[in-house]
């Protein structure tokens, strides 16, 4: 994880939501996202957690999504 800046990357993960489709990139956003929450203070986690909250829903849906087909 050398040379990640937690704080621009949730920044720009936010920006980038709705582009997010594919299970595997959001998957992939999830995961740093959930690893940025342990390294990151206290204090800023909020953010963090509303981030993990709208990748588990929107990869709920692209699950559901790729069952129908």
């Amino acid at each position: 994880m050398s040379g990640v800046r937690p704080y621009h990357y949730l920044m720009e993960l936010s920006c980038k939501l709705e582009s997010l489709t594919g299970r595997d990139e959001i998957e992939e956003a999830l995961d740093m996202v959930e690893y940025l929450f342990e390294v990151i203070p206290p204090e800023l986690q909020d953010q963090a957690e509303s981030l993990i909250e709208i990748l588990n829903s929107k990869l709920a849906a692209a699950g559901a999504a790729g069952d129908s087909q």
